[in-house]
């Protein structure tokens, strides 16, 4: 019989993955790699800036793994609007895509998710256990960024929030 859970706090029996703030490094975890040391992370797309931050660090925190990069941008279009993307907003955002994916020293694959809100969007493109890098700037508060890599841990991925100043 598991021991009781102290007063004030709810045992969790759901299958959560883990928030790392600010890594070092990152560590293959991936028990099914054909190679060991082998990664794959996922860079979500949070703007121009963060996201090419974000994918600079992601040499770093690779170092000494075989990593490949899946870099991927959500297209919402909220409710009551049809769903859909207009072409040239999809040209510009796959133009932005493929001009920070070329910036980066590891191979890159970019992806655009339309869905109606960019949580949904993720969740989508996401396969279980992920590992996900989520740049944010530093802040006070709560960022729409960090509340994002919560959600995503909740889900059962393996999060690493990257403060960008």
């Amino acid at each position: 019989m598991p021991p009781p859970v102290p007063l004030g706090q709810v045992e969790d029996m759901s299958n959560h993955g883990e928030l790392h703030i600010d890594p070092g490094a990152l560590q293959s975890g991936n028990s099914d790699a054909l190679i060991p040391g082998e990664i794959d992370v996922v860079v979500l797309y949070t703007g121009p800036a963060l996201t090419a931050a974000v994918l600079q660090r992601a040499a770093i925190l690779t170092a000494g793994l075989n990593a490949t990069l899946e870099l991927v941008a959500v297209h919402v279009t909220p409710y009551p609007s049809p769903f859909g993307c207009p072409i040239s907003v999809h040209c510009h955002l796959v133009k932005r895509l493929i001009e920070l994916s070329s910036v980066c020293k590891l191979p890159v694959n970019a992806h655009v998710v339309l869905a109606r809100n960019r949580e949904e969007g993720y969740r989508h493109v996401l396969r279980p256990s992920s590992t996900v890098l989520v740049g944010s700037r530093r802040h006070w508060w709560r960022t729409p960024e960090e509340s994002l890599a919560r959600a995503l841990v909740r889900d059962g991925h393996q999060v690493a929030l990257v403060h960008i100043d």
